[in-house]
């Protein structure tokens, strides 16, 4: 199975203790999901991460370890050049030699 890849988009209920937890602990994931990057909003409510996985189960159980902490919201994406890809694919079928 392919890995695929998740915008997770966490909001904060109390950044200082996620970030105490982070730093006793760790991110805390279950083998097979793997944390690409992060950004954090400037007023330290939300932080925006890219995570990857082949089995989206893996990061409920990631979620289940920080949901004291923070909610989330879950989002499958793809890389703009892979839209670019799928955008070029389709102009290619609908606009092709007839």
């Amino acid at each position: 199975m392919d890995n695929r890849l998740y915008m997770v988009i966490e909001h904060f209920r109390d950044a200082p203790a996620i970030y105490q937890r982070f730093r006793e602990r760790g991110r805390m994931m279950p083998e097979g999901l793997h944390y690409v990057s992060s950004w954090v909003d400037e007023s330290l409510e939300r932080c925006f991460q890219i995570m990857e996985t082949h089995d989206r189960r893996l990061l409920d159980e990631w979620m289940s370890k920080w949901s004291d902490l923070t909610d989330f919201e879950v989002y499958p994406v793809i890389t703009s050049a892979e839209a670019a890809e799928r955008i070029a694919q389709g102009i290619r079928l609908t606009n092709g030699p007839p």
